[in-house]
């Protein structure tokens, strides 16, 4: 993550820039004669995180392998994990 310092001024007249700049991932020091007093940095964005399609947890019948039991379906991992029929 890219990081940089600005003085609390050159921040106050160009706050719109400084935070298109964090909105693209980019971490602010906000500087008082050169020490460093706050910091500027992306909000954690909520919600879940996409599997890839590829993803073995999305596509258990091709990756699925055969056991002592047999092979096993979405609905056979659903029952012995979550009681689900």
């Amino acid at each position: 993550m890219v990081s940089s310092t600005v003085n609390i001024h050159a921040a106050k007249s160009g706050l719109s820039r400084l935070i298109a700049r964090v909105e693209q991932g980019e971490r602010v020091t906000l500087a008082r004669a050169g020490r460093p007093v706050a910091q500027l940095v992306p909000v954690a964005r909520k919600g879940r995180r996409k599997l890839p399609a590829h993803d073995p947890l999305l596509n258990l019948a091709e990756f699925a392998v055969d056991g002592p039991g047999g092979p096993l379906t979405n609905a056979d991992i659903d029952r012995t994990l979550y009681g689900r029929r």
